[in-house]
């Protein structure tokens, strides 16, 4: 008899001292990881925002046996995604708040073993030097009853959470890379090119250098033709005065079409030229202009294989059909390409 009341108080003992322990266990909790990316807000927080992209993220498909559900609507307010797993305790998160370009408010929650434990995540998108610091932020309290739940478990929300993010925040970060680096090209073939005039500014350089001194040479012939009051008529160019692919090498005019003749003051910088009427080979390159080099390659390619002669008194030239200062994402910068033939 004396054994039983020994063993019950021995039992009250550590009933006490676990209850004890569980009392004073810290109850708030919070994870959080951050990673800079070289990539523009506005594409990072639309990767973020749309739940469908969360099931390519490595942080949970190396969850075993993970099945996700998404809701109808999977981007914005209202938008759910849930999952059943062996290794982690089933959950939903429910995007509550969102803030284009800025910020995302959510909410999670997980099923236990005696109910569910919830928390608030806050993704914060802020300018940095070298691209978007992205942040993750879970955050919540537990009630006796939650962290006894966990302190019976083998991992508590921070211990399952904390990995998610980190490598969540990696696949993000190749996922929008990835997503920026697309590009196509196509050779549209023989086409007749209407010409007309335009106003431009000319240099020389190499021909890796083109891309980022026509911009500033283009944004130069605008402010021009405004404050002239000169209309424009046509997307800005670039017209290739002499162009050696094999030594890197380029003479060129930014340009800005105009739909007819200007006289300008002797000495002004910015001029008015003329570009005639001709037969060209057109290619549309899709993305990144880095790979106009691969589009002026394939463009030959094409001349060669079909044997059509490069107008040698001609000047090819790029048009820019999209302007970087508006659409942030490279894959969908439109560049076609002409070359003149005979």
């Amino acid at each position: 008899m004396k054994i039983i009341k020994y063993l019950l108080f021995l039992i009250l003992i550590l009933f006490i001292a676990g209850s004890i322990y569980v009392a004073t266990k810290e109850g708030d909790f919070k994870v959080q990881s951050s990673r800079t990316i070289n990539a523009p807000a506005s594409l990072l927080y639309k990767e973020i925002a749309d739940l469908s992209n969360w099931k390519t993220w490595d942080g949970w498909r190396q969850q075993d046996e993970i099945n996700f559900d998404l809701s109808e609507d999977t981007s914005g307010e209202g938008a759910m995604i849930s999952w059943e797993a062996d290794n982690m305790r089933d959950g939903s998160i429910t995007t509550t708040s969102a803030i284009p370009n800025r910020k995302l408010e959510q909410q999670l929650t997980m099923e236990t073993s005696i109910g569910e434990t919830s928390g608030n995540i806050i993704w914060d998108l802020e300018p940095a030097e070298n691209g978007t610091t992205v942040t993750w932020t879970l955050t919540g309290s537990q009630s006796f009853k939650e962290k006894l739940a966990f302190t019976l478990q083998d991992r508590d929300l921070p211990e399952i959470f904390q990995p998610i993010f980190e490598e969540s925040l990696q696949d993000l970060e190749e996922n929008v890379i990835r997503k920026m680096e697309e590009y196509s090209i196509n050779v549209d073939g023989v086409t007749q090119h209407g010409g007309g005039y335009y106003m431009y500014t000319t240099t020389a350089a190499k021909l890796g250098e083109v891309n980022s001194r026509a911009s500033e040479m283009i944004d130069q012939v605008g402010i021009f033709m405004e404050k002239n009051n000169i209309p424009i008529s046509g997307k800005p160019l670039v017209i290739y005065n002499q162009r050696d692919d094999r030594n890197g090498t380029s003479i060129f005019s930014a340009a800005v079409p105009t739909p007819s003749q200007v006289i300008t003051p002797t000495g002004s910088d910015v001029l008015n030229g003329y570009l005639e009427p001709q037969k060209v080979v057109k290619t549309t390159l899709k993305g990144n202009r880095k790979n106009a080099p691969q589009a002026w390659e394939e463009t030959y390619r094409y001349i060669e294989k079909n044997e059509l002669k490069v107008n040698p008194q001609g000047q090819p030239f790029e048009i820019y059909l999209t302007n970087p200062a508006d659409i942030e994402n490279p894959a969908m910068w439109i560049t076609e390409i002409y070359i003149p033939i005979e």
